[in-house]
């Protein structure tokens, strides 16, 4: 019997709702190795579905987005804070035209490489790679798709579309900048790129926003003066005395939709002024199309400042930070100057790697509270291995 949604039917679907400049998954560029695609899902689907079985994904539900993971169990991780850059994601790409599922690939994916502990995990390996080809989660996140994950057979990797790696390759940031130099580098990141990587920066706004009030780290009353802060309170007439818990969902919920709305509204603007009519087109722009309004540019620029000012240079945060760096740099030079103490299944990989960039793959992989443990064994004396 025919299943009611074949995958030619689903990319007819495909053809016939998204808009001209959308990646459609019936003109993928393929995958590196050659492979039969299934019944009833289509190529991006099955590069969805391919990354939510993978150990990295699973590992991100215990490293660190801004409060390590032993401060308490409700504050962001890794895993949370993908799924709801996921979430924003689909929805801007649903009001947009763009293709959901390949969105969705790359906001699962674009954290993959993310050490444990955050930045400040990613700082010490870029610093301990520095004379071995470095360190970018950007590049680590591709590099567990096309080599590290092996759940195949026939091939390395996860085998993903060239959209899906493309879109992870060309992730960024205005913290985060892409190499794409295999990825037609000459141009910018397709639609669903564009919007990942806006999601991104929405959701750990908003997010980091609220897991500051909530750890007392911030409180209302520092948010004077902040001009998106003070538009959020009019708009659901509170005022600073009266943030409780219930309160601050309501705040950050509306900040949320406050941005999504301006960056549909000015996007949608920015793509008819374009008049592009093809991926390739949006592509070749000389910007990109995904933007909030200058008003709403500058209000969330004035809101980051103050994150980083208030919560990301707390000194709660930093002495983390400098526990963190002191931990993954014990780790590599312990691991560098005795690889005998490396797991066997790791030394295994140093002749096709190298020995730094195996280290610094296996430390990569780590989740915070396997790295704290692992330290422990190695320079704890009374701890038994």
């Amino acid at each position: 019997m025919d299943v009611f949604f074949s995958r030619e039917k689903l990319e007819t679907l495909e053809e016939q709702s998204l808009a001209p400049y959308a990646c459609r998954s019936n003109s993928t560029k393929g995958r590196a190795y050659q492979e039969d695609e299934p019944d009833y899902r289509t190529a991006f689907q099955r590069d969805r579905d391919r990354i939510l079985h993978t150990t990295a994904f699973r590992r991100l539900e215990y490293k660190t987005q801004v409060f390590i993971t032993y401060e308490g169990d409700y504050y962001r991780t890794r895993l949370t804070h993908t799924l709801e850059v996921a979430q924003i994601g689909r929805t801007i790409a649903r009001a947009l035209g763009a293709n959901e599922d390949l969105e969705e690939v790359i906001c699962l994916a674009h954290d993959l490489g993310h050490s444990a502990f955050g930045h400040s995990g990613e700082v010490a390996l870029s610093r301990l790679m520095k004379e071995h080809g470095g360190f970018d989660h950007n590049k680590q996140s591709l590099r567990i798709v096309t080599i590290l994950e092996r759940r195949y057979p026939e091939f390395p990797g996860l085998n993903l579309t060239w959209e899906a790696r493309e879109g992870i390759v060309k992730h960024e940031s205005e913290y985060d900048i892409s190499d794409a130099r295999e990825y037609n580098p000459e141009l910018r990141g397709h639609l669903e790129a564009q919007i990942a990587n806006v999601a991104d920066e929405l959701a750990y706004t908003a997010h980091d926003l609220d897991d500051g009030l909530r750890s007392g780290m911030l409180t209302p009353y520092m948010l004077e003066g902040i001009t998106l802060w003070e538009i959020l309170l009019e708009s659901v007439g509170l005022r600073e005395t009266e943030i409780d818990d219930l309160n601050r969902h309501r705040l950050i919920r509306r900040l949320i939709g406050m941005e999504v709305n301006d960056l549909v509204y000015t996007t949608q603007q920015r793509l008819r002024d374009s008049n592009v009519r093809s991926v390739e087109e949006l592509q070749r722009l000389p910007y990109n199309v995904i933007a909030f309004s200058e008003d709403m540019h500058r209000r969330n620029r004035q809101i980051k400042d103050f994150l980083y000012a208030k919560l990301y240079r707390h000194y709660r945060v930093v002495r983390m930070q400098v526990k963190a760096e002191r931990i993954l740099t014990n780790l590599f030079n312990a691991y560098r100057a005795e690889p005998s103490i490396l797991p066997t299944h790791v030394q295994e990989q140093v002749e096709q790697f190298g020995l730094e960039r195996t280290i610094c793959d296996y430390i990569a992989g780590m989740t915070d509270r396997f790295a704290i443990e692992e330290h422990q064994k190695l320079f704890d004396v009374f701890l038994r291995t």
